[in-house]
C-alpha cells in the first residue's frame, strides 16, 4: 500500500479540514477521531467510521487488531510517521486517526422517558468539561445528556475527553431551552437547578427516585436567574471548606453520583 507523505493528499486535507473547524464538520457532517481506544469504540458501532489512517508504526503495532473488525465498508491509509505528527492533536501521538461520520441527532421527545434521570448543560463552554461529564454520565447509568447552547459535542477535545463513551449513552445537543423543559413538562419530569446558593435545598436532601432532570449552567456565570426560575427546585451542594463553588465537571460528577445513589439505596 502506497505511504502518503503530503499534507495534500484529499484524505489529509478533509481530515485537517474537519479538525480544526467547526463549520467544515457542520458542511461534511463529519468528525476525527485520534487513538486506538476510541477508534476501537466508533467501530463497534455500525457505519460510523468513513476512513482510518495509520502511520507507518502504527499500521504495523494496531492494523492486525483492527482487522478482525469487518473494515470492507472503511477506507484504509498509510500516512508516513512525519506526517502523522503533523495532523496529531496529542503531545504523543499513537498514529492512528479516523474521520467518523456524524449520527442523526436525536429527538429529544422520543429520548426523555418519564422516569429517566437526565443532565442538561446549559452554555458550558470547556470541551474537556463536556468530554468528562458525558464520561461520568456513561459511568453512573445517567438516561442522556442534554445540550443546550453548549460547546460544540462535535469538538475533537470533547470526543477525545469522553474516552469513547460518546458512542455508549443518549445525547442530545443542539437544543433550544424552551423546548426542553416543554418536554420535561410533558413526561412529567421534575427539574433541578444546580445553583450556588445556601439558601436552596441541599443535594442530599434530593430524592430522584422517580426521575429527574439537574440543570447546569456555565461554568463562570452558573445558571441564569430566568433560567433557574423556570425549575421545579433549586439544589446546591453544601460546603465546608474555603472554596465556595466547585468546577464544572466535579460539580456535574457529585450532583450523578446523587441522582443514582438515590435509587440504589431504595431497591
Amino acid at each position: 500500500m502506497t505511504i502518503i507523505t503530503s499534507k495534500d493528499n484529499p484524505s489529509v486535507k478533509l481530515y485537517s479540514k474537519l479538525s480544526s473547524s467547526k463549520k467544515e464538520r457542520n458542511n461534511y457532517k463529519m468528525y476525527v477521531l485520534e487513538g486506538y481506544r476510541l477508534i476501537c469504540e466508533a467501530l463497534s458501532e455500525s457505519n460510523v467510521v468513513s476512513q482510518i489512517f495509520f502511520t507507518e508504526d502504527a499500521y504495523n503495532k494496531y492494523y492486525n487488531d483492527l482487522s478482525q473488525v469487518d473494515l470492507k465498508e472503511v477506507k484504509v491509509l498509510i500516512i508516513s510517521n512525519e506526517l502523522g505528527i503533523k495532523i496529531s492533536e496529542t503531545e504523543k501521538t499513537q498514529g492512528i486517526f479516523a474521520i467518523c461520520k456524524m449520527s442523526s441527532k436525536l429527538d429529544l421527545k422520543n429520548m426523555v422517558k418519564p422516569d429517566g434521570k437526565y443532565v442538561v448543560l446549559y452554555q458550558l463552554q470547556d470541551p474537556g468539561n463536556l468530554g468528562m461529564i458525558i464520561r461520568t454520565a456513561d459511568a453512573f447509568g445517567i438516561d442522556g445528556v442534554i445540550l443546550s447552547e453548549s460547546c460544540e459535542l462535535y469538538n475533537p477535545k470533547v470526543i477525545r475527553s469522553t474516552m469513547g463513551s460518546v458512542f455508549h449513552i443518549k445525547i442530545a445537543h443542539g437544543c433550544a431551552i424552551d423546548e426542553v423543559f416543554e418536554v420535561f413538562n410533558e413526561k412529567s419530569i421534575r427539574s433541578y437547578a444546580a445553583v450556588v446558593d445556601s439558601g436552596a435545598v441541599s443535594l442530599k436532601k434530593c430524592s430522584f427516585e422517580n426521575g429527574g432532570a439537574v440543570l447546569i449552567g456555565n461554568e463562570g456565570n452558573g445558571l441564569p436567574d430566568d433560567i433557574a426560575d423556570m425549575c421545579t427546585q433549586r439544589i446546591t451542594i453544601h460546603m465546608s471548606g474555603n472554596a465556595n463553588s466547585l468546577n464544572a465537571a466535579m460539580a456535574t460528577g457529585i450532583i450523578m453520583w446523587e441522582m443514582t445513589s438515590n435509587s440504589e439505596e431504595n431497591i
